[in-house]
């Protein structure tokens, strides 16, 4: 099944959708990953879902990917006299280190490391921002501060410290333990919460080591001052516009997701734009026309792929949702102006024969109009540089490993097709021309650019650029 745009879908499963006929409706939609959200799942649910998915996989003769999202770890606050009180602006109130509490004037926050980094001047941020303190002073197991912004505050909401790195890990032992799961089970893709800095990535990698695709969602202002050394290490980023809403001022979230989509785009690796992209339509048929905007944006900036959350997990129109979400990236791709904006955000490759090779090989599928690009890959390092030029041909992608293909349907604008590797270099150039045609990418007689690594097999070698003729085998 060929898609007609080159970004990529994701959608988050759940009530709404995790049955075996929701799933094969939601990916003759247009999903091409399907993501487990580990905080409303449990290992025998995964497990369930994994299986719906790889059967979905054999019946389609598609590759899927499967991306399962950790929960990481959550502040909230204790438990508060009469389960909730109102806070006004300008209230000074006191921050104690207990699950509960008595006294009127305290709020508990039973997390002795919020205390241990809480400085004077940071911010807090109760249930979503709705609720703001600063600090103006702080001791071992109290803090005080001052109401910025009032409102109600209950048990147990959510706590966000934007201006403090807390020292906590990434992950928790729920994580340790549904990572396990997942990696036992085979999925493709881990993404990672609560990134603050490298070596909450580096942690991971070690772990998984190579098992799957690690996704560091940027969500934290402490992750954006550290994007450059946390994308060295991550596979993937994620724009996670939930919590980085919370912790940033909204107005500065557009560009910081433009910022975050630059950089993955400059070192060649997915990103991933997320959260409310058509959140209108969790309870309606069709979308605002601000959120066809969001979507046809994050086309725009050349993200591999948008997300779905709430609108397929729990919404009452999953297949809707996803049927307008291809419906705008196909709209935004076939705008005249689309492949211009993209070429505009192209960047020099880097000083090494691999990328040299792929920049050559978009420009030549541009001057002679090539009707696709075969990449022959065992790691899918080919394909990854291929997708970075953004070019106008669509991608193929010929492996031999079933867990590239998988993997690799995350990223823009790439066809997996799982085949034997190539013999030889003219076994290399028949295969690549005969699905090239099979799979509609290209009529008798047309061309194609057929890139590979040489000798055959060699994992990051690319090195051979070759341009063939589609003949009537």
């Amino acid at each position: 099944m060929r898609r007609r745009r080159k970004t990529k879908i994701l959608a988050t499963l759940g009530p709404a959708s995790s049955s075996p006929e929701k799933l094969r409706a939601l990916f003759e939609a247009g999903v091409d990953v399907f993501r487990i959200n580990m905080s409303h799942t449990s290992h025998t649910l995964l497990a369930e879902l994994r299986g719906h998915v790889r059967a979905l996989e054999e019946e389609m003769g598609r590759p899927i990917g499967v991306l399962i999202d950790l929960q990481g770890p959550k502040i909230r606050l204790g438990t508060i006299p009469g389960g909730k009180r109102m806070l006004k602006e300008g209230d000074r109130v006191r921050l104690v280190r207990k699950v509960s509490s008595d006294n009127d004037t305290d709020i508990p926050i039973p997390h002795a490391e919020v205390f241990a980094a809480m400085k004077q001047r940071h911010g807090l941020l109760i249930d979503d921002g709705r609720v703001r303190l600063r600090l103006f002073g702080e001791k071992d197991d109290t803090a005080e501060a001052f109401v910025e912004v009032g409102g109600e505050i209950k048990d147990r909401k959510g706590v966000n410290l934007p201006d403090t790195l807390l020292p906590v890990p990434a992950m928790t032992q729920k994580d340790r333990s549904d990572l396990d799961a997942a990696l036992n089970l085979g999925v493709d893709w881990i993404a990672l919460s609560f990134v603050q800095r490298p070596e909450d990535v580096a942690e991971l990698k070690k772990i998984v080591a190579g098992r799957a695709g690690v996704l560091a969602k940027i969500e934290k202002p402490k992750a954006l001052a550290a994007l450059p050394e946390i994308l060295e290490l991550a596979d993937a980023l994620m724009v996670a516009r939930g919590d980085l809403g919370v912790e940033l001022p909204l107005e500065a979230v557009p560009g910081k997701q433009k910022y975050i989509t630059q950089m993955a785009r400059k070192a060649g690796k997915p990103v991933v734009v997320a959260t409310q992209m058509l959140e209108s339509m969790i309870g309606s048929p069709s979308p605002t026309r601000a959120e066809v905007s969001d979507v046809a944006t994050a086309v725009f900036d050349g993200a591999d792929a948008v997300m779905l959350s709430a609108e397929t997990a729990s919404g009452e129109y999953p297949v809707e949702a996803v049927s307008m979400m291809d419906k705008i990236a196909i709209a935004a791709e076939g705008d005249p102006s689309y492949q211009s904006i993209i070429d505009s955000q192209r960047t020099p490759p880097e000083a090494t024969t691999a990328d040299a090779i792929m920049a050559a090989v978009h420009e030549v599928t541009q001057t002679i109009h090539a009707r696709a690009i075969i990449c022959w890959t065992m790691s899918g390092s080919t394909a990854l540089r291929a997708a970075r030029e953004r070019s106008e041909a669509p991608i193929v992608m010929l492996t031999p490993s079933i867990e590239t293909a998988r993997r690799m349907s995350l990223v823009w604008g790439l066809h997996g097709v799982l085949t034997d590797d190539a013999h030889d270099l003219d076994d290399m150039v028949d295969r690549a021309t005969r699905f090239a045609f099979q799979e509609g990418f290209a009529k008798v007689g047309e061309r194609v650019v057929i890139t590979a690594g040489v000798p055959l097999g060699t994992p990051g070698a690319t090195n051979m650029l070759r341009v063939a003729f589609v003949g009537t085998k």
